[in-house]
């Protein structure tokens, strides 16, 4: 097997940890801050404990699933 028919099954693993990793993020941004609207206290929010290492575990997924992209458009 080479990395040309791994990779595939690779990126279907990885798109699924960062979609189940950004679903698990809890955020306390309410509806109108998605708009537009007033939300201060949201962008003064410090990330500790497990949410913390979610939000890590969020971007390097997010950061592995873009070159596995990138590889896989490389390579073809």
């Amino acid at each position: 097997m080479t990395l040309h028919g791994v990779l595939p099954y690779i990126q279907i693993v990885l798109a699924a940890l960062l979609i189940a990793c950004v679903l698990l993020q809890q955020t306390g941004a309410s509806l109108g801050g998605a708009f537009g609207g007033d939300n201060f206290s949201a962008a003064y929010h410090t990330r500790r404990g497990t949410e913390k290492y979610l939000f890590y575990a969020t971007s390097i997924i997010g950061i592995l699933f873009a070159l596995s992209a990138f590889a896989a458009l490389i390579l073809q």
